[in-house]
């Protein structure tokens, strides 16, 4: 049985750098999925690697299809954003093991998706204000930086985020990303124990 490790977080927490430090390892055994976003690309984000970029008409075929998981919109200062995880084909859990990112409500209907025992929860945290540092560095490197945005989204987290939530969607573990290397390293660790690839 393949397994679904959901990696998750508040904004500017580190999931996007600590997704693609696990992924880009030789002998990382999980593999990647692509979720969907309607919203414009960032700087130095790329096409079909930290989503597939669409626009609204591809989401709503998708969804007439009946292949659209679940999905999130965004009532953004630049409009609505919606973010959505599709049955594309690209799961295949009687073959393999798989590395997703998203949000605790994505997590939670993935998970009824797929079933409870094959997604597993990998919870990023930081401390709020360290967070909000991190934010705005990013945000200064755009090209052009959407700085009610940010905020918007910052605030948001914290309700989506809440402590009642986190124990709704029973959630245990937490990794602390205090050190990104050994966030990493014991991310990295317990995904090889799950899959039974640590070498015992």
């Amino acid at each position: 049985m393949g397994y679904i490790f959901y990696l998750m977080g508040k904004s500017s927490s580190g999931k996007d750098t600590i997704y693609k430090e696990l992924t880009g390892k030789k002998d990382f055994p999980l593999k990647t999925v692509t979720g969907y976003t309607t919203r414009p690309r960032r700087s130095g984000e790329n096409q079909g690697v930290e989503y597939y970029f669409v626009d609204r008409s591809v989401y709503e075929n998708m969804r007439k299809k009946g292949i659209v998981i679940e999905s999130r919109d965004y009532n953004t200062v630049y409009g609505i954003w919606t973010y959505f995880t599709a049955d594309d084909g690209q799961i295949k859990l009687e073959k393999e093991d798989y590395i997703m990112m998203g949000t605790l409500e994505s997590y939670e209907k993935v998970r009824n998706y797929y079933g409870r025992e094959k997604v597993i929860p990998i919870y990023i945290e930081v401390e709020d204000g360290e967070r909000l540092l991190r934010a705005i560095n990013r945000e200064k490197k755009q090209s052009e930086p959407k700085y009610a945005e940010m905020c918007r989204r910052f605030l948001a987290d914290t309700k989506d985020f809440s402590e009642e939530n986190i124990k709704r969607y029973g959630i245990e573990k937490r990794y602390y990303n205090e050190n990104i290397d050994l966030c990493i390293e014991e991310i990295y660790k317990d995904i090889m124990n799950k899959t039974g690839q640590d070498g015992r």
